[in-house]
Formats: C-alpha cells, structure tokens, sequence
C-alpha cells in the first residue's frame, strides 16, 4: 500500500507516518505539507490512497478536497482533521471523499480504516456525524446504474472485489469505483451497510442481476 499523507503540521505527519510503517512495514508513507505539494507529489506517483488535512494551506475549505477527488477519480481520498464539523463531514462525502478520519485515529484502527479505504469502502469512524448508516431506501436503491446493481448483488453474496471483476470481466480498480458511489448513492460506508438493500423489498423494486 501506498500512501500519500499531506499535512501542514510535523508532528502530525510523523505520528500518522510511524503509527502505520511500525504496524505495517509494507506500507509505504509519502507526505506533504500544502495542497501544492500534494498535487504534485499525486501527479508524479501512483498512490492507493490520498490523506489531506482540512485545514492545511491551499485546502481553502473543501474545495481542494474536490479537486483532488475530480483529477485523480481512481484514488481513494480522505479528509483528516483534528476536528470536523457535521457540514463538513456531509459536504466532503457529497464531494466524493472515500472517507473522514480523525487525527486521534491511531495505532490499529488507522491501519484498519486505510485498509477499508483502499478496498473500495467508505470510512468513517464511530461517532462522527454520519457513522451510523440507516438500511439503504427502495428510492436511493433507484438510483443505482444497471452495473452498479450487479455489483452490489455480489457483493450481497460474499464476493470479494477481485471475485467480482471476474464474473462481470472488469477490472478491480473499477469495481472499486462502482462500490464508492453505491455507497454515496445509498448513504452508507462499507460492504454490509449495503447488502442491507438485497432482500424482498429489493427484488419487488427490480435489483435484478444483467450481466
């Protein structure tokens, strides 16, 4: 796993940078310290997630979290912050964030929820505006694309994304993609939020299997 972790404050950098490199050797930290820096950074390397900081220099609001979320569209991004507000949290995810993580977030959990990011879930933690997801409505369920229907079928049946990509012959990127908006367009954030949708109030609104 790649990593990419902008953030204007030193400590915070470090702390996030030895947390995960301690628990997992494998995954590679690369940090920056403005948007700019970030930017540029994402446009030289390939990461498997995007972690930046709300109130760093060059964010002005969310709007650089849009940005990043428009140029790299393939890339999980994730809002961090010491403090994030309810707007913010619903504005980030309309947005297109593949999460909201607090910087207390250490040790395990963070491992964990970038683990979930990069398969394609959307994080957010317990307790933050948001975290508690309701069963997905016959209407958000409407607004699912047929592929996106397909996926979320299997996914209901235990499959994993690499599973997936093969029955509906797609790559495991794009399954990853179709599962970010399932969750936006459902208001949920991770596989079994979502397969709350398969069931008789689902087959009687047409989630029908097309591939």
């Amino acid at each position: 796993m790649r990593i990419l972790l902008a953030d204007d404050h030193d400590l915070v950098r470090d702390a996030i940078q030895s947390y995960v490199q301690r628990l997992d050797p494998s995954i590679v930290v690369e940090t920056a310290r403005t948007l700019a820096e970030a930017e540029t950074a994402a446009a030289g390397a390939r990461y498997d997630v995007i972690l930046l900081d709300l109130h760093m220099p060059g964010m002005n609001g969310l709007a650089g979290l849009g940005a990043m979320v428009e140029r790299y569209p393939d890339t999980p991004v994730c809002l961090i912050s010491g403090a994030m507000r309810h707007e913010d949290v619903l504005q980030a995810l309309d947005l297109g964030a593949a999460g909201c993580l607090p910087k207390t977030l250490s040790g395990e959990p963070l491992v964990e929820a970038l683990r979930q990011v990069v398969a394609g879930e959307i994080y957010l933690p317990h307790g933050l505006p948001g975290a508690e997801a309701p069963s997905p409505t016959a209407a958000a369920l409407a607004t699912l694309t047929g592929r996106e229907r397909d996926v979320l079928l299997l996914v209901a049946k235990g499959l994993s994304n690499k599973e997936i990509g093969r029955i509906l012959k797609l790559q495991e990127v794009t399954i990853k993609l179709h599962l970010r908006s399932i969750f936006r367009k459902l208001g949920v954030r991770n596989r079994t939020q979502a397969a709350r949708a398969i069931g008789e109030s689902a087959v009687a609104n047409g989630l029908a299997f097309s591939a």
